[in-house]
């Protein structure tokens, strides 16, 4: 039977990525969604552990293929998505799966999933505390940090959208309150 699915949305920054860390350690039978993009690797990322690293031909064909639970063009030849095979992997393990995805994937795999999914929008305490922790990565060049705050300011028009809302200007604190919202979804929604 299938699981549960999981959806951490949130702009680039927010913390979203840390959160899933620790809610991956919580002993809640949740796997991690592996997306695929078609940018280059960051430092200290590992190709189908962070994510499927692919050039944007390989990203395409798979999109002609209908190969993808959702997809998107976040940046001009720059394609992030979740693979259909991934959802079916994590369920044939018997866990629940859980994505770190970007605000627009996130709302598309819920409209997709619908009752079966819970949608968590993790959002900064401000834009300019935003600002703040994308200078600390040092991984932007100021015109990639000025898109990504210009990003960021749009994505969180569409919190409302999603079913829960959790500030993250406390990491611990915004960690529980995820762990929670998680432990209660799949608690009153077992199959």
């Amino acid at each position: 039977m299938a699981g549960k699915l999981i959806i951490l949305s949130a702009p680039s920054g927010s913390g979203k990525t840390s959160i899933v860390r620790q809610v991956l350690q919580a002993g809640l039978h949740i796997e991690f969604s592996v997306s695929s993009c078609s940018r280059p690797p960051r430092l200290n990322e590992v190709n189908g552990k962070d994510y499927y690293f692919l050039s944007p031909a390989e990203f395409r064909e798979k999109i002609n293929h209908n190969e993808f639970i959702e997809w998107e063009e976040v940046y001009p030849g720059q394609y992030y998505g979740t693979m259909k095979s991934e959802v079916t992997r994590i369920w044939n393990n018997g866990n629940h799966v859980i994505f770190d995805v970007d605000v627009i994937g996130g709302l598309n795999i819920k409209n997709l999933y619908k009752e079966q999914a819970i949608s968590i929008f993790i959002m900064p305490p401000s834009i300019s505390i935003l600002e703040e922790r994308l200078r600390h990565r040092n991984s932007e060049s100021e015109d990639s940090l000025r898109k990504r705050l210009k990003k960021a300011d749009y994505e969180m028009t569409f919190a409302d959208r999603f079913d829960k809302i959790i500030i993250n200007d406390d990491l611990p604190i915004a960690v529980d309150k995820t762990i929670l919202l998680i432990k209660e979804f799949i608690q009153d929604n077992a199959s």
